[in-house]
């Protein structure tokens, strides 16, 4: 098997290859990366000979790389992932500032409103506000070059990360239902009820441009996090739309309205927790969309060259996706042959994956028998090999 490392020029498919001859068959495998985050030059087991330091300070090292090598930062700085993750990084820091602006205004009306319903939409918003720091963390994470230890680098943090988002929300959601259950069993009046009315407001727009910002650039970057996280916000702008119900209904003459409405909103956020907990199991379990595969699929079956697709295999990383081709091509092709059908095809998967940033191919040479070219390896594989279809 070969390693084939990118270099550290821009964006090229014309990689480097190395081979292990063999005499009487194309059998080979490739491998290309488009994530400079596996730039093998700076694993950190100490090649640079400097220390992140202990403690505090040290892991805030570890995490955000504070300190600089300009020459690697130079050699990423076209690197497509290494942008995305700093779109990322842009894109989650106007959302947390946006978030928090909002959430300190509907604090302050809270307090003197004594509005349960107004309290469940703040205690949400709040708590998407520091689903923030986690999501920050993976992505500053991701911009970690892979070490010795971490070979496939640092990218599965964004996929932790929604481990403390959903937990987040689901904190939230028993915070709501307690204190509307406390104000049906306690009830007490609402109080400046036009404040609370600009304050649902407030939380609808904060919310909503909050959303529009994550979801857009979640689906241009590719995480799901990312748009995960950005259906949530717009989904407590709606439920702060609720509250001027609750406000309405307190100046009708119906204040059991605004713990019904807190109710609620604490149902909508365990629906949005199940969502959530369903994304992330798929994402750690390195599920992939089947419109992704059927898509590769149709990339693989248009080569020339390829007389059968015996096995592919994908899954996220983070926002990027890593894939694995195994292919059989006409046995009477050379090594140097059969690299090039694997360079063509990988060439086409990547223009037709914006978001995959590694593909592996491995070529046999064909036959009717698929293990007749496998036989010192057949008995190692413990999980029979799936069906492509």
């Amino acid at each position: 098997m070969d390693q084939h490392p990118q270099s550290s020029t821009p964006h090229s498919h014309d990689d480097t290859d190395h081979h292990h001859d063999h005499p009487h068959e194309a059998h080979d495998t490739h491998s290309h990366s488009h994530d400079e985050a596996q730039d093998h030059s700076h694993a950190h087991e100490d090649p640079h000979g400097h220390s992140h330091g202990t403690g505090l300070w040290g892991w805030m090292n570890t995490i955000f790389h504070l300190h600089g090598h300009r020459e690697q930062q130079l050699q990423r700085a076209s690197d497509p992932a290494l942008n995305d993750n700093t779109a990322g990084i842009r894109t989650v820091w106007l959302a947390l500032g946006a978030l928090s602006a909002t959430t300190v205004l509907q604090i302050i009306i809270v307090y003197s409103s004594g509005s349960v319903a107004l309290l469940a939409d703040t205690v949400h918003n709040l708590g998407d506000s520091l689903n923030s720091i986690p999501l920050l963390i993976a992505f500053y994470l991701a911009r970690r070059a892979a070490t010795r230890r971490y070979t496939y680098g640092f990218a599965r943090a964004e996929d932790v990360a929604g481990i403390f988002i959903v937990i987040s929300i689901a904190f939230s959601a028993a915070v709501i239902f307690w204190q509307s259950i406390q104000k049906l069993i306690y009830p007490a009046p609402m109080q400046n009820l036009g404040w609370v009315a600009l304050a649902a407001i407030i939380g609808f727009f904060g919310n909503e441009f909050v959303a529009w910002l994550q979801i857009r650039k979640g689906r241009e970057i590719g995480s799901a996090a990312l748009v995960a996280d950005g259906q949530h916000a717009r989904t407590d702008g709606l439920t702060s739309l609720a509250v001027l119900l609750a406000a309405g209904a307190a100046w009708l003459g119906y204040p059991i309205v605004d713990p019904l409405i807190g109710l609620l909103i604490g149902v909508t956020i365990l629906f949005i927790t199940k969502d959530a907990i369903i994304t992330m199991w798929y994402r750690l379990m390195d599920a992939i969309e089947p419109e992704y595969l059927k898509k590769a699929e149709m990339v693989i079956e248009q080569q020339a060259e390829v007389k059968e697709l015996r096995r592919v295999r994908m899954r996220w990383m983070g926002h990027r996706i890593q894939a694995e081709v195994y292919i059989a091509v006409a046995p009477h092709l050379d090594i140097a042959q059969g690299h090039q059908v694997a360079e063509q095809l990988r060439h086409d998967l990547f223009h037709a994956l914006p978001h995959l940033a590694e593909v592996v191919v491995h070529v046999d040479p064909w036959s009717q028998a698929r293990s007749e070219h496998h036989e010192l390896t057949t008995h190692h594989e413990l999980v029979p090999e799936p069906l492509v279809r």
